[in-house]
């Protein structure tokens, strides 16, 4: 009988973990020659949650707990929760119900068909401003023309099926800056999607507001390719393009005497302002690779566990 696992991490989800926790289990009972496992990554919680979880371990066997010694980060979290996830079969999901967990057996079919990884594809994104659904199609689409030979569908974030085989290839991944989808993506194996209609959160409020968001397409673009290092030298070239003709117009005023050019700083301000600004822009760009250097070259641990509660043996992993 082959084991899933479902893994959620969990941040201060006090007041989603016991319908969450019911949900799934309801789900996988009624899931036919499958055993199963719920694992919960508690990143650092500051309320109940860690007590919810012990209760929830307490009470039933088929419950896990992995605590992270501190708050680590969601993309930190779910490395930590395949590291740990015992199955033949994972299933990776987030803790406040947006992923609807009766997807499961359509996942299953997916997975029986052949296919390593099954991806959860929105079909619409309940709960969340147009701005938030707008800025996400735009980062996948600059995502896509950025990234090269690494394709990752759109409107698709944490939730989806991933075999045993493709699980090993993603531990295999230890960068620090991590994002997740990515990844997954850049390791390859079968792949295909299933659609669904994301709930808004159960109870609670969302840990990713806009800075979360712009930080994670930063990771995603930084991570998996360079273009932005281009993109800042195409920008170079067109402002030195701009600044050319503007020098000429301006000589070109001065030589035929024209009475509308007037002495002044304005021009000479504009002219700084502009190379000022991009100098600062490229300058953060180099940085946001440099860090990432710095980082990588430290290498350090990519977590700590706190604790690991369970009644199940652990499978070994690297």
């Amino acid at each position: 009988m082959k084991l899933i696992s479902v893994v959620a991490p969990a941040y201060n989800e006090e007041t989603c973990l016991q319908q969450f926790h019911d949900r799934l289990t309801e789900v996988c009972r009624s899931l036919s020659g499958y055993d199963y496992e719920l694992l919960v990554v508690n990143d650092g919680s500051t309320d109940r949650t860690e007590e919810i979880l012990h209760d929830l371990c307490r009470t039933d066997e088929h419950m896990s707990m992995v605590s992270l010694s501190r708050n680590y980060g969601h993309e930190t979290a779910v490395a930590a929760g395949m590291d740990y996830a015992r199955g033949d079969i994972i299933v990776l999901m987030d803790a406040d119900l947006q992923d609807t967990p009766e997807l499961i057996p359509q996942m299953l079919k997916k997975y029986e068909e052949g296919y390593d990884i099954v991806n959860a594809r929105r079909s619409s994104r309940a709960g969340e401003t147009w701005m938030k659904k707008w800025t996400a199609k735009k980062f996948y689409h600059v995502f896509a023309k950025a990234s090269g030979k690494v394709h990752m569908p759109e409107n698709v974030g944490n939730y989806r099926l991933v075999s045993r085989r493709a699980a090993d290839a993603f531990c295999k991944l230890r960068e620090t800056h991590r994002f997740a989808r990515g990844l997954f993506s850049w390791v390859g194996y079968p792949t295909t999607e299933v659609e669904f209609e994301r709930d808004p959160r159960a109870a609670g409020k969302t840990k990713y507001n806009y800075k979360s968001m712009v930080n994670l397409a930063i990771e995603g673009l930084t991570s998996f390719t360079t273009a932005p290092l281009r993109w800042a030298t195409y920008a170079g070239l067109i402002a030195i393009c701009f600044a050319i003709i503007y020098i000429i117009y301006v000589l070109v005023m001065v030589c035929t005497h024209d009475p509308h050019l007037q002495p002044g700083w304005s021009s000479m301000v504009i002219i700084m302002l502009l190379f000022g600004s991009l100098q600062l822009i490229f300058l953060g760009v180099i940085g946001e690779y440099l860090g990432r250097i710095f980082d990588e070259t430290k290498g350090r641990p990519l977590y700590f566990i706190k604790e690991y509660t369970t009644k199940m043996e652990r499978r070994d992993t690297k």
